[in-house]
């Protein structure tokens, strides 16, 4: 409907704020901008998964949000090393990505 928050509220409500996924963290602190502007108080981030990038840690610590992932791009990569799906070569290759993800050439 065009609604930046769907839904009944009140303001004053304490809320979690509940993502797929999270990369950058850019996406969820609109979301929580957006809350917050309605007069809600965010009492944390839940994501299902996370890359687990830096810049998004240090914008939810900047911002002073609780964030809690279920799971990350690390324990994925550990996950797939254990079930011998990858070698640990490859996980620290894959793992590097992090680090650059926009200039990352897998070599």
């Amino acid at each position: 409907m065009g609604n930046q928050i769907e839904g009944r509220y009140e303001p004053g409500q304490k809320i979690v704020v509940i993502e797929d996924l999270v990369s950058t963290g850019k996406s969820s602190l609109q979301a929580v901008d957006a809350l917050e502007g309605a007069g809600l108080e965010i009492v944390g981030m839940v994501s299902i998964f996370t890359y687990d990038f830096s810049i998004a840690r240090e914008a939810f610590e900047k911002r002073n949000i609780k964030y809690h992932p279920l799971t990350s791009y690390p324990v994925l990569l550990e996950l797939a090393q254990e079930k011998g799906m990858i070698q640990a070569e490859q996980a620290t290759q894959l793992l590097s990505w992090r680090e650059d993800p926009a200039n990352w050439t897998g070599v």
